[in-house]
């Protein structure tokens, strides 16, 4: 579903990423771990047109996206739930799901509240809070919102970001048995996070990133038994 082909993004006289090549397959999840700085973000940024690409290719459902603007690459079916959740603060947890349809024009009043019983069922939490401010939502609440707000598009492809990030480990669980289900709907997963070992563990396969440039590549539980792996992520 996404291929990513010897890509390499600069920033100023900092290569970011050189030559990172990288595959995506039709529902599975694939695991991108590293340590801080090495690309993993950038990654996910220029997949997304956020990040000014400087050389090699990104193709999404065998087509070429690589110099294609953010918004449309949204609208060929890519969601990005980025690091920090970006949920808007001072809207209540409805009229921040409601804002993830935007993208569509097509999309009718009904299909809407379609979309937003369907993310009530999946997020029950989110339904008890509908009313409530974005902004006054727990770490592991906003990090829920975030994630439904980006599936309100009905995306084949979703990307998250370091989404256990400051949340208590009970949370953690929570969060991750969320993305088990959603590639149970039959979503594509391409996932950074920075608890190696959970990510590895429901990953069908996984790269290491070091300082730009992908080191180490097979299937999650392989590299959860991997002896780098083990010293440089996972503490053993």
């Amino acid at each position: 579903m996404l291929k990513i082909e010897n890509l390499s993004v600069d920033y100023g006289n900092i290569s970011a990423l050189r030559g990172v090549s990288l595959e995506v397959k039709e529902n599975q999840i694939v695991s991108l771990i590293g340590a801080n700085g090495a690309g993993k973000t950038t990654t996910l940024m220029a997949v997304s047109g956020l990040a000014a690409k400087s050389g090699g290719s990104v193709s999404f459902a065998g087509e070429d996206i690589t110099r294609e603007r953010a918004s449309r690459i949204v609208q060929r079916g890519i969601c990005h739930v980025p690091e920090g959740r970006h949920i808007f603060p001072r809207m209540t947890v409805e009229e921040n799901l409601v804002a993830g349809s935007f993208g569509d024009r097509a999309i009718s009043r009904v299909k809407v509240r379609e979309k937003v019983e369907e993310m009530y069922d999946l997020f029950p939490r989110l339904k008890e809070r509908k009313s409530q401010l974005g902004g006054t939502l727990s770490g592991g609440e906003q990090q829920m919102l975030a994630i439904a707000r980006g599936l309100m598009f009905d995306p084949r492809l979703v990307m998250f970001d370091e989404p256990s990030m400051g949340l208590a480990p009970i949370v953690v669980e929570e969060i991750f048995g969320l993305i088990l289900k959603i590639k149970e709907m039959g979503k594509t997963i391409l996932l950074i996070e920075q608890n190696a070992s959970m990510a590895l563990q429901i990953a069908d396969w996984g790269y290491v990133l070091e300082t730009g440039e992908i080191t180490l590549q097979g299937a999650g539980r392989d590299l959860l038994a991997d002896e780098n792996v083990k010293k440089a992520y996972l503490g053993i």
